[in-house]
């Protein structure tokens, strides 16, 4: 599991490249996968990755990956601004974690500017789109200082 990268979506992800594509794109969660697992494979890494809408079963991931795992990449959706019991299941972790949006959460409303999530973050990322998860990828690469495939 130490060359696993945990990557978590959380509720109504499921839904990308459906839900409000102006906001979040065309790309479904499977593209933002393959886009995962590619940029991976070129530094030696696996991915787990998962979606769900019910915050126990992210937390259940969490405690499963939480040591010995290459790290964790979560967008926790709407659960960012909420859920105290991600967070306190997040400072749990030995790995690197890295937040990552798809929306830039700061110029949208405010209610969303607040992320309980981030205070247990090595790293935050937002407004990248889905390009934001590759770059989550790399950067947990970069920290255990893994060179890429050219």
């Amino acid at each position: 599991m130490n060359d696993t990268i945990l990557i978590l979506n959380g509720p109504n992800l499921n839904l990308l490249g459906k839900r409000q594509p102006e906001i979040y794109g065309h790309e479904t969660l499977g593209d933002v996968e393959a886009l995962c697992r590619a940029e991976a494979e070129a530094f030696g890494l696996t991915v787990d990755f998962h979606q769900s809408n019910a915050e126990h079963q992210i937390i259940d991931w969490i405690h499963q990956y939480r040591v010995g795992s290459a790290g964790i990449v979560i967008n926790p959706g709407a659960f960012t601004h909420t859920s105290i019991a991600i967070l306190d299941a997040l400072a749990t972790c030995e790995v690197p974690i890295v937040e990552c949006h798809i929306s830039n959460v700061h110029k949208r409303e405010a209610f969303r500017h607040h992320s309980y999530v981030s205070l247990a973050a090595t790293a935050v990322l937002a407004g990248f789109g889905t390009h934001g998860y590759v770059l989550a990828v790399r950067h947990i690469s970069h920290l255990r200082g893994l060179q890429g495939q050219v």
